[in-house]
């Protein structure tokens, strides 16, 4: 073949349009033919065109650390630095850039890191693509397609290039994405398809002419690559909660700016520069007080851990923001086969109609197969025969797959005398229709299937034709058996413990699901989704006689895949989270709906783009570990946002009441930043810390957590305050005096002390729902964090490191003063969670049209 290179996709005038010419010139143009490409010639091209993949428009590395100083909390740090070079205070104004860039570098560390590691995950995952090269198919990564390839595609396969069909009856592809056509378009040869859409129904053989971004696909895609996805649940969370920080620290700031002017200004008749400068000071140390820094680092890298430790659970999260979806999932709609079941059928004893010889049932079972496909029910069925030769005496002239829509295989063969046969198996209820069977045969059939299902095992409806399906002889029925997984009950056991509710979804009778359902402890109420969902009803709309039904069933038989999007969109609007299993093309529009779409082991690659969680093993354990998993992470990051913020209400009044009050600032601009440094930098180690998991689906509730942060940031107030009161007295007590002397700037450093080694002792508090000393206690990486920051705080104050040392005896004064603090709170902690946990357990109606609210609004 020649090596001469195929036109660009970018043509000039002269250039034939290869969607449009004759197959012909496309042949002569890519210098190609249906026999393929060599893997030189594959090369050399692959150099020339590219990888078949989109040009990464993603953000430079120096653009993402550059986005770690926008924002609102950046914003405020900046600010602090502006006032800090403003005044004159450089040793101030280098700690806080300090501070500024250490932020900005760990966020970006992590999050590269975490990058780098989902995208090596996720390198395993990519798509692949049947290729001719040397003469033979093979299965190579969809990136390696070059232009004049020639591919296979068939059922559930996404395209992987801009093709023309060249060999096959019939095709029928989606392509509603790119074009916007609602209904899958039928192709033949000399037909072209576009990279992106999906094979629906049919196998055929094109030629490739355009890859990458020179695909209508990829030049769609480029007017959007750069366009921001909306931000997560976290996201909105973190962004709410510094809205309320931001605007609490500025309403303060403004408190604490009139009140000095009016004293330091207003109030003396020579007042100077430094006075302004001072009261510039204040609010210096305020704004760098009320500044979240380590939050968005916290929660970015807890979710990436998390999502690793996922990883090594078999599961793996399309995008971080997917795990707190994952856990507030209290529905899973799992499907049976391979998930439920071990999906190793092995062939029962057949059901003879018209044949006499069980064997002459497989043999039409088996010639209705197809044998270079795994497709476990063709091996099944191929596996039964006690001659697997007899085979060879037919020669195939035209094999339909099966698709969810026809229900059966048919095979057009010749044999050894040159007669013609059709062969075809499938759902018998469609077999048995197609046969025309007498009533009195066909309620035997009926029956027959009835029978088998009472016993957990399916039927397959074999039939044959010798005058090219004009007419059929029903052959009999073969049955298969699927047993449950060996975990699969254990499993349902602990996800119904965990307060997960699990529904069968499957496109078996609803006999057989019943019956798997009891097998496995399940409920046995499944109901028909064709009965449900009606081909005129509105999946987006459904009546509430239907969505209370859907709630009410434990599973679903007779399943189509547009009958999961509406099982998903009627639980959502009932008030729950779903999850939803798929492996099917179909499937990919219920993956999409559903709060967590999981695309189970062996997905097509439409099902794994539209999934939140893609599993890499089979089986529900894995999925329920997922959740329970993702529940824990959740966990962490809501026991780390109510530490900050009750710390940050903390230090922000009191460094204004002790303003107003007492005229003295307790803390300085520089105690601010180490306080900043020893609080928030070893609180990064909550992403490995040991958590209870809860009991029942977590979620995001910010009027909760802003409810309980504010009244523990109410207390911590109040410990902080009656310190710095203590100090005041002490201060003007003689006796005490004598004893040990102390000064204000002593004092501020016993409030320095107390508010970093006091913050560690809360984060305790918080980290716990019951009594801070009983299980789960710490993990070792939190605990030795801690520790070591409280020996250097300690440390600095002893022996005054960048601030002003006390006396070793008020250093153990101010330890006993907190422990006996810490009793308290984590007392009145437990009488908050208590009365908040016997206020949900009866649930008002407002909660429920809250949750409703939520469904609609979700997607």
């Amino acid at each position: 073949m020649s090596t001469t290179q195929p036109a660009s996709r970018n043509r000039s005038d002269n250039t034939p349009d290869l969607e449009r010419e004759e197959l012909d010139a496309v042949f002569q143009q890519l210098q190609t033919s249906p026999q393929g490409l060599t893997s030189t010639e594959a090369a050399s091209r692959l150099t020339q065109y590219g990888r078949n993949e989109l040009e990464d428009h993603q953000l430079s590395d120096l653009q993402k650390f550059l986005r770690y100083f926008w924002g609102p909390i950046p914003w405020m740090i900046e600010a602090a630095a502006l006032l800090s070079a403003l005044i004159g205070h450089w040793p101030d104004f280098g700690i806080i850039m300090g501070l500024l860039i250490y932020n900005a570098g760990s966020g970006f560390w992590q999050e590269r890191k975490a990058s780098n590691a989902l995208a090596a995950l996720k390198a395993g995952m990519a798509p692949r693509a049947r290729v001719l090269r040397d003469g033979q198919f093979a299965s190579i990564d969809a990136a390696e397609v070059v232009p004049g390839d020639i591919i296979r595609i068939k059922l559930g396969e996404v395209l992987a290039a801009d093709v023309r069909f060249i060999a096959g009856d019939y095709i029928s592809i989606d392509q509603a994405a790119l074009t916007g056509e609602s209904l899958p378009v039928s192709k033949k040869v000399g037909d072209s398809g576009y990279s992106g859409s999906i094979a629906r129904k049919g196998e055929m053989t094109a030629v490739v002419f355009g890859t990458g971004n020179k695909t209508f696909f990829g030049r769609t895609a480029s007017l959007v690559a750069a366009a921001g996805a909306e931000a997560s649940h976290s996201q909105k969370a973190v962004g709410q909660i510094g809205d309320f920080l931001i605007f609490l620290s500025m309403s303060l700031a403004f408190v604490l700016m009139g009140v000095e002017f009016y004293r330091q200004v207003v109030l003396r008749d020579d007042w100077h520069l430094e006075e302004l400068v001072n009261i510039l000071r204040m609010v210096l140390v305020l704004l760098i007080a009320s500044i979240p820094v380590a939050m968005p680092t916290v929660i970015t890298v807890t979710n990436a851990l998390g999502a690793l430790a996922l990883s090594r659970k078999k599961a793996i999260v399309s995008r971080l923001e997917a795990i707190e979806e994952l856990a507030g999932v209290d529905i899973l709609c799992s499907d049976k086969t391979g998930t439920l079941t071990k999906n190793q059928l092995s062939l029962g004893e057949p059901i003879l109609f018209a044949s006499t010889d069980p064997q002459e049932v497989i043999r039409g079972g088996a010639l209705a197969s197809k044998r270079d496909d795994d497709d476990p029910i063709d091996l099944a069925v191929i596996a039964g025969l006690q001659q697997p030769d007899i085979l060879d005496q037919y020669q195939l002239q035209k094999f339909v797959p099966f698709d969810p829509v026809s229900k059966r295989t048919e095979a057009t063969l010749t044999d050894s005398q040159g007669t013609s046969w059709k062969f075809t198996k499938g759902a018998p209820q469609v077999i048995i229709e197609l046969c025309h069977l007498d009533p009195e045969t066909q309620h035997r059939g009926e029956q027959s299937v009835l029978d088998l299902a009472s016993r957990g095992m399916r039927a397959l409806g074999v039939a044959q034709s010798s005058d090219d399906g004009q007419s059929w002889t029903f052959l009999g029925i073969l049955s298969l058996l699927d047993p449950p997984r060996d975990d699969s009950r254990e499993t349902i056991r602990r996800a119904q413990e965990h307060g997960l509710g699990v529904k069968m979804i499957t496109g078996d009778d609803v006999a057989i699901g019943s019956e798997i359902c009891r097998q496995l402890g399940m409920g046995t109420h499944l109901q028909p989704a064709s009965d449900l969902f009606t081909k005129e009803m509105d999946m987006s709309h459904l009546p509430e006689s239907i969505t209370a039904c859907v709630e009410r069933a434990d599973g679903f038989g007779r399943v189509f895949p547009e009958h999961k999007y509406g099982i998903v969109k009627a639980l959502q609007d009932r008030g729950h989270v779903v999850a939803m299993t798929g492996d099917g093309v179909n499937d990919a529009p219920a993956l999409k709906q559903a709060d967590c779409g999981v695309a189970v082991s062996g997905a097509t690659d439409a099902a794994r783009a539209a999934a939140d969680l893609i599993l890499t093993e089979p089986g529900l354990s894995t999925i329920v570990d997922a959740i329970d998993e993702a529940r824990k992470i959740f966990e962490r990051i809501i026991n780390y946002v109510l530490f900050r913020v009750t710390m940050t209400l903390d230090i922000m009044f009191v460094v204004v009441l002790s303003t107003i009050i007492f005229g003295f600032s307790p803390l300085t601009p520089v105690m601010i930043v180490f306080l900043a440094l020893l609080d928030d930098v070893p609180i990064m180690t909550i992403a490995y810390d040991n958590t209870l998991l809860p009991p029942k689906p977590v979620r995001w509730n910010m009027r909760r957590l802003l409810l309980i942060s504010s009244f523990m940031g109410l207390l911590s107030i109040v410990q902080t305050f009656g310190l710095l009161l203590i100090g005041e007295e002490w201060i003007t007590n003689p006796d005490w005096m004598s004893r040990i002397s102390l000064n204000h700037d002593q004092l501020q450093t016993i409030i320095f002390l107390q508010l970093v080694a006091g913050g560690h002792l809360l984060l305790f508090v918080m980290r716990s729902r019951g009594a801070f000393f009983m299980p789960p206690w710490p993990a070792l990486p939190l605990f030795s964090a801690i520790v070591g920051t409280q020996i250097l705080a300690v440390l600095m104050c002893g022996f005054g490191w960048f601030v002003t040392p006390i006396h070793w005896k008020l250093i153990g004064l101010v330890w006993l003063y907190m422990l006996a603090w810490m009793v308290l709170l984590d007392l009145v902690k437990q009488v908050i969670y208590r009365k908040i946990s016997n206020h949900e357990n009866g649930r008002p109606p407002w909660y429920k049209r809250f949750l409703h609210s939520r469904s609609a609004g979700r997607k």
